[in-house]
Parts: C-alpha cells; structure tokens; sequence
C-alpha cells in the first residue's frame, strides 16, 4: 500500500493483473509503446497489487488523460468561430494518443472555462441526437456544419482503433414554442461524447449538475447513458460534480450489467474530504465498480487528481508542482471484484474486529457513559471524558472529540448521527487528530446533505484547527470507524500523508451500523471519513 512508483524490475509480481504508464509532456504525438511499456515514468502512484494470475481476455487496457489544457487568454471576448478552433486545436494536437482500447479526456479539456453565455459560443460544435442520427463525423464531415471538434475526436478514434470519450461544449437550436428554449434560440451544453473504434458517434451525455457553469444549459430531462464495448460490457458515463447527486450517477448503476464508468471531470480538490482522487476511489469501492477518471491539470486552481480505480486497487495522479499533463495506462478487469467482507481469507476474526462486535453488541463487562465505554478487560479505556468542541470543516459545522492517547473508544453525536472510534496507535506523534460528525445541509458550492463521520488530522495543535487543508501526516492508526447513519449511500474515504490512496481492510454494515477498518497505514493517516449521502433531503 505505498505510494511508489511502480519499478520496472518487478513486472512479474503483477503480471496480467495490472499494469500502468504514463507519459509526460505535450507534443503533438504521444505515442505509447504498451506491451513493451513496463517502466514507469514519476508520476503514477498505485497501492501494492496483489498477486494474481489472469489471462488477457479478463482485461481490458484502459487509459485517462490529465490535461494541462491551453486556455483562451480572454474567455469574456468575443471572437470568431475561426480563432476558437485554432485555439482548441492546439489542444487536440496533444490529444493524440493511441495505443489502448478505451481513453478518456477531461472535462472542459478542449476549450477551457470561465466563459459568458456569450463568449462561450464560437466554441460550440453543433450536436445531432446520436439517437436519432448514426453518424460518422471523420468520414462523413461535411454532413453537419460547426462539427470541426467532432470530425478530429472521430478520426482519432479511428487513428488509434480505440473508444474515445471526450468532454466539449454543444449548441442545439430550439424553438420558442418549446417552453425550455433560452431567449438566444438555442441550447448550449457540456457534453461528453462517446465514439467507437471505427470513429462513429456511439452517445452523448449532457452535464445535468452544473458548476457555477453561466455558459451551459441544463438539459430539460436527465440522461442516462449507458453505452456497450465489445471489449468490456457496459459503461456508465457522467461528469464532475454528477458524482455527488442520485441523477444520474447512482441512477445509472442500478442496472447491474454496468461494471464501468467513465469521468471527465474539472475538480478543485478540497481537503480533508473531496480531494478528486479521495471521491473518485471511494466512489468506485462504494459500488463495487472501475472508474477511469480524467481531470484536468491546472494545479494553481487547485486542479488535478485522475485515476483508473478499482474496488480492490487504483493508479493515480496528484501533482500540484507540475505544469505537465499526465497519461495514465492500466490493466482493468473487465469483472471488478469487491472489498473483502470481515471474514478475511484464513477465516480468523482479527482482534480489534472481535471488540468491535462486543462493543455493538453491549459487551457486559462494559459500561458506557455519554462519552466513553469503560471495560474490565485487558484494554485500558481514555478514562478522562474527552472536551467536546466546534471546528468549521468543508465550510460545515462539525462537532469533535480530539483523539488523544494510544489507544482508546470515542463517540461523538451530532443531530441524530453518532460516531464511534476505536483505535490503537504504535507510537504517539506531536500532532492532533480528532474525531468529528456532521448531519445537515451542506450549503456551499452547492447544495446537498451529507451524513459524515470523519478521524482527520488537524492543521495545527488548536482545536480551531480541525478541519483545515492539510496534505502530510505522521500519525499512525490501527482503527474501526462506524456510526448509525440514515442512508445506505456511504462513501469511503482513506487519504494517507503525500495524497496517496489506501483501501480499507473491511467496510460494511454491523447491526445497523455502517463501518471502515483499517490496520498497517504505509503512511501517515490525513483523512478516514465515512461520507453518507442523504439524497432524498437535498
């Protein structure tokens, strides 16, 4: 579980199960070399793969770009359809890639952001129904007019025989008698479009959750887009701030057939709990499924973090030095397996799984209190009631117990959730950690309510520092994390110190309860956090 690079002597140990590349840079042809393509530039960090023999047929090579896109240096200008093509063709140039069977691009990668409603529109390709209409765009160009973004995603798609998703801004023209047609006379959306290998224009979906985006629309009806590889089955498809809502990325894995789902995405990353790579690997855990992530890289807004994630394993990037983008390769199963339930493989309960059930179950040589459980046994409890205290956390007002000592139980409610913590540590380090709840409507940068449950390290020793964006940690953690929550949509999040990625040894549901454990960080804990979404109360 640490966040090395993946060496090119070790190709062996994971063999057929995964493997990952990445390239650097931004000429105009990036071309992958991938069978041959073992050693691994800096850049990629992935958890240690467990061993495991698959044959070829089970996978699927899969790719995601993080973009360091080119931007308009004026978005509110206005210019001609002419000088926006050339600037998103410069993007493209980079786009390039070939080499694998699927590969995403980020959202806003081709033409960037900040756009007027106006300024947004010599930007735009036109957009006919995929539906409706089976089209080519590279071998049929001249069949719609404004489709230059279009016609180049197409022929690329054909270039390098793979499937390609990409994110771009689309106009449709409406009528004024249909009673959702803005006053200009046409719809503008962003939209992400799916073409096969052989360059046709298989979907599109259009972002329903839209980020303070002024320049989009959002569409009247909900897509769900649920488009077919003969190399995997279904995907799912849906972008950046969609992840949070029930439309239509929760909606779109009801059908059971969908083991995939593709993301462009423009993430700020903001910790201790959205970090773009902590919502997208607890995402894929949470259900069960891959999800190959593109974001975009522009680290002095705070962008970047992409990733190819399975339940069990991620290949990831964070890099907020870098001014380079990022392509990612993996190996993915075409059959994610899940999380492993608390019988563990040699059919022995752990220890500090075994308490944790007395605890649920009211151990009898425990009594509890408002704040501790005190027990009889071996264990010896914090006996001194820990200060209950108030820290603004993602701009939420949690309720928090510092975790003190080397060991010990926590409980900490707020509004109806309650949150418990049981925890051993090796060895004490000089920094503050504390267990904190939330249970209410989150109300900035949006609107949505979230039940959480969250062990994070403070950004100082004060408790006003609980909370605060902090990315390198030392302390730590053998622990179980549970709590009552109201929701069955729980998001498990593990960030270790240098934003790496870790996965939980159990998850799951105890007596009502909703749970997380883990033992051997390979690095100090930042962030353990059940995050519960409450959709029906948004």
């Amino acid at each position: 579980g640490d966040d090395s690079q993946i060496q090119g002597g070790e190709t062996k140990r994971f063999d057929w199960e995964f493997m990952a590349c990445i390239m650097s840079g931004a000429g105009s042809q990036l071309a992958l070399f991938l069978f041959g393509c073992y050693v691994v530039a800096l850049g990629v960090h992935t958890e240690e793969p467990r061993v495991a023999q698959h044959s070829e047929a089970e996978h699927y090579v899969a790719a995601v770009y993080e973009h360091q896109s080119i931007f308009t240096p004026s978005p509110l200008a206005l210019v001609g359809r002419k000088q926006a093509l050339d600037l998103m063709n410069q993007n493209l140039d980079i786009y390039e890639q070939q080499g694998v069977q699927i590969i995403v691009f980020p959202e806003d990668g081709i033409h960037g952001f900040n756009f007027t409603r106006t300024s947004v529109y010599p930007f735009l390709d036109f957009m006919p129904s995929p539906q409706l209409v089976r089209w080519n765009p590279c071998l049929e160009p001249h069949r719609f007019n404004d489709t230059e973004v279009l016609q180049r995603l197409s022929c690329m798609a054909i270039k390098g025989n793979m499937f390609l998703v990409a994110n771009l801004g689309t106009k449709q023209p409406c009528h004024n008698n249909d009673p959702g047609c803005p006053h200009d006379g046409r719809y503008q959306f962003n939209t992400n479009v799916v073409f096969s290998n052989n360059g046709t224009l298989v979907d599109r979906y259009r972002k329903h959750n839209l980020y303070f985006e002024a320049a989009f629309d959002t569409p009247l009806k909900v897509d769900h887009i649920i488009f077919d590889t003969p190399f995997a089955g279904k995907f799912g498809i849906f972008t950046c701030f969609d992840i949070l809502f029930f439309d239509p990325a929760i909606r779109l894995l009801r059908d059971s057939e969908v083991k995939h789902v593709v993301y462009p995405t423009a993430w700020m990353n903001q910790l201790p709990l959205l970090a773009a790579i902590q919502i997208q690997r607890a995402f894929a855990v949470a259900f069960g499924i891959n999800l190959l992530a593109a974001n975009i890289h522009h680290p002095s807004l705070g962008m970047t973090g992409s990733g190819i994630h399975s339940p069990q394993k991620s290949f990831w990037h964070h890099d907020m030095e870098n001014a380079t983008g990022h392509l990612i390769i993996a190996q993915v199963a075409r059959n994610p397996l899940g999380l492993i339930g608390p019988e563990n493989a040699t059919g022995k309960m752990n220890p500090s799984h075994s308490k944790f059930l007395e605890i649920l179950a009211g151990d009898p040589y425990c009594e509890k209190d408002a704040q501790e459980v005190h027990c009889d046994g071996a264990t010896k409890w914090n006996m001194n009631t820990p200060p209950v205290f108030h820290s603004e956390m993602m701009y939420d007002n949690f309720t928090l117990v510092p975790v003190w000592g080397k060991e010990g139980y926590l409980r900490v409610c707020a509004n109806g959730l309650c949150c418990y913590l049981l925890y051993q540590r090796p060895t004490l380090s000089k920094e503050l950690y504390a267990l904190g709840v939330f249970d209410g409507l989150h109300t900035v940068h949006g609107t949505y309510y979230v039940q959480v449950c969250a062990l994070v390290k403070c950004g100082g020793l004060g408790f006003n520092t609980c909370g605060q964006e902090i990315t390198e940690a030392t302390g730590i953690f053998e622990f179980h994390l549970w709590g009552n929550f109201s929701t069955s949509y729980i998001f498990p999040l593990l960030l270790t110190s240098g934003m790496s990625l870790e996965t939980p040894d159990q998850l799951g549901w105890e007596n009502d309860y909703s749970f997380l454990s883990k033992s051997g960080l390979s690095s100090g804990l930042v962030t353990a956090a059940l995050y519960g979404r409450l959709y029906e109360r948004d």
